[in-house]
This record gives structure tokens, sequence and C-alpha cells, in this order.
């Protein structure tokens, strides 16, 4: 397996619908940089939000999931409370091809500030707005800038495609469109 590089990435994105919108090199003017980098992409977070409260003390269930867990906001900066977490999604619409395996890790400068950054892996033929999970492990409330960049994506060549994509397994996430919450 090896990781693509930003002529694979920018081919498949201009050529073949991978990546959409799609911005060819890193912009980082007074924002948290987003757009292609060597072996990557560093995606943005769009202005949706759904804040994590417990102001009807709900029980945090995966096979059970209550979205009164949320409140809803869309703005240009999310504040997180402490210790507490908000879902989002990225701009960018992703359509992962039959022989790659894309991995999320988080920017380091929300790492740096105590914000950490969670996606599962995007699995062969997934395609849809990546839902992306802030946790605020600090004592204080936290910014997540909307539109500026979340996280970076990298991009794994399978040594062969696989046998069984997550189209041909119709996944419970497929073609996802906004922010959207756990389904069994």
């Amino acid at each position: 397996m090896s990781i693509l590089s930003d002529i694979w990435i920018r081919d498949q994105a201009l050529n073949h619908g991978m990546i959409e919108p799609f911005v060819e090199a890193q912009r980082r003017e007074g924002c948290i940089s987003y757009g292609l980098s060597s072996y990557g992409y560093d995606a943005r977070v769009a202005d949706e939000f759904k804040i994590f409260t417990n102001i009807d003390s709900a029980v945090v269930d995966p096979k059970d999931f209550s979205s009164t867990s949320f409140v809803d906001r869309q703005t240009d900066c999310c504040i997180i409370p402490p210790n507490s977490f908000a879902l989002a999604r990225t701009v960018e619409y992703f359509r992962v091809p039959r022989d790659v395996l894309v991995i999320c890790l988080g920017k380091s400068t929300y790492a740096r500030c105590g914000i950490i950054v969670n996606v599962t892996p995007l699995e062969p033929e997934w395609e849809g707005h990546v839902t992306l999970e802030f946790s605020n492990t600090t004592p204080l409330p936290a910014k997540i800038y909307a539109n500026e960049g979340a996280c970076q994506f990298l991009f794994l060549h399978g040594n062969e495609p696989c046998e069984t994509s997550y189209a041909d397994r119709a996944g419970k996430y497929m073609g996802q469109r906004g922010v959207t919450l756990p389904r069994l």
C-alpha cells in the first residue's frame, strides 16, 4: 500500500470528481490552511454544526441515538463547550476510487489547542460529505472556524482493487449530505 501524491490527487479531483470543490494549492492567508498538499488534501469545515448539549439529560446511545443531544447552529465560528464536542461536515464532497482507502488526521493548529478531529477511514467507493467530530479536550471553550482547514486526508493505494467496496455493501452512510448523525 502506498501513499498517493499531489499529482495523483489533482488528476483524480479534476478529471474524475474525487473532491468537489477542489482547491489546487494550499491557501493560508490569514486562515487555517486548506487545499492540496504534497501527499494529502486539507479539507475545510462547513458552517453547519451540531453542538453536544445535555440540557435534556439525554444518554448517548449509538443504537438509539437521540437528536435532542445536539443543538444546531449555522455560523462562521462555532464555540464548543469545555470537555465537549461538536459534529460538523466538510465543505468538500468526496468520491473514493475502488482501489483507494482514505485516512484523516487532524490539523496541528487545532491539535495544539487541545481540539481533536476524529473521522473513520473513507472506504473504497464511498462518497459524500465527511462528518467530522471535533472534541474539545480543554477546560475552556474552544473555537472552530468555518470555511477554513479542519483536517488532512491521506490517500492510500491498495495492492489491488478490493473484492467488496462500500458501494457494493450499500453502506448506511453512502451519499451523505450535511452533518449525519449515527445510524444503526
